[in-house]
Order: C-alpha cells, then sequence, then structure tokens
C-alpha cells in the first residue's frame, strides 16, 4: 500500500562509477572506463577506485589524461548513455584550462633531411633531457 504523499523517484539513488563515466560521455566504451579506473586513471573523492564502485550525486570525479586532469562533480545520474547535450548537465566541470603544451605541435625534421648530425643530436637529447 503507498502512500499519496509520497513522491516519485527520479532516477537511482547510485550507479556504477564505470557506468556513469560511460553514460555522460567521458569515455567511449563502457569497457575503456573500467580499464582506466583498474589504471589509476579514475579517483572518486580522491581515493582510488575500482569500476563497481556507486556514486552518488555531489560526488567529486577526477579522470586523469596524458599531461591534464580533469575534475567533475556529479549533479545527475544516469545509466544509458545518452546524447552529448544532456550528458553536460549531468555534471559540473571543475578541471583546470587545457595545458598548451599538448596542443602545441611536434617538430618535425624536413622530409630528405637524413640522419640528424651529432651536433643536431646532442641538441635534441638536450632539449628532451636525455643528457647533461
Amino acid at each position: 500500500m503507498t502512500s499519496q504523499n509520497q513522491a516519485p523517484q527520479e532516477g537511482p539513488s547510485s550507479v556504477r562509477l564505470d557506468a556513469w563515466l560511460w553514460s555522460v560521455r567521458l569515455y567511449k566504451t563502457r569497457s575503456s572506463a573500467t580499464t582506466a579506473c583498474r589504471a589509476g586513471h579514475v579517483r572518486l573523492n580522491d581515493q582510488p577506485v575500482k569500476a563497481s564502485q556507486a556514486i552518488r550525486v555531489g560526488d567529486v570525479v577526477k579522470v586523469r589524461t596524458p599531461g591534464w586532469e580533469r575534475v567533475f562533480e556529479v549533479t545527475k545520474l544516469l545509466t544509458k548513455r545518452v546524447g552529448a547535450p544532456i550528458a553536460r548537465t549531468c555534471y559540473v566541470d571543475h578541471s583546470p584550462p587545457k595545458p598548451s603544451a599538448l596542443s602545441a605541435p611536434v617538430p618535425r625534421r624536413e622530409p630528405g633531411a637524413g640522419r640528424p648530425t651529432k651536433k643536431e643530436r646532442r641538441e635534441l637529447e638536450k632539449l628532451w633531457g636525455h643528457r647533461g
């Protein structure tokens, strides 16, 4: 018997972390979200987590990508993958701006320039920090 004063619930109270990461389009597949959790690239409230960890509204999820850590606050729980405009409403992005070093083009040698000379090789190694 249900009381008429009860409001209907709006979705689940908790969702698996890997399912939420996939449903809000932070990862292309659920298995890639699971792999990222296993590798330690995802943290929940500053704690390392398993993919099966339950998340709730208000939790802070940190996702590490090469050279950049993205920070998301969960505002809505999803279990199914939705379109990008709807997915953006399910979190608040607190990430710092993307480092410009990642968007800089990689220096390349001219095609047909041959092997680098000893001097060029030493300059490259100095640039990369391999040798003093």
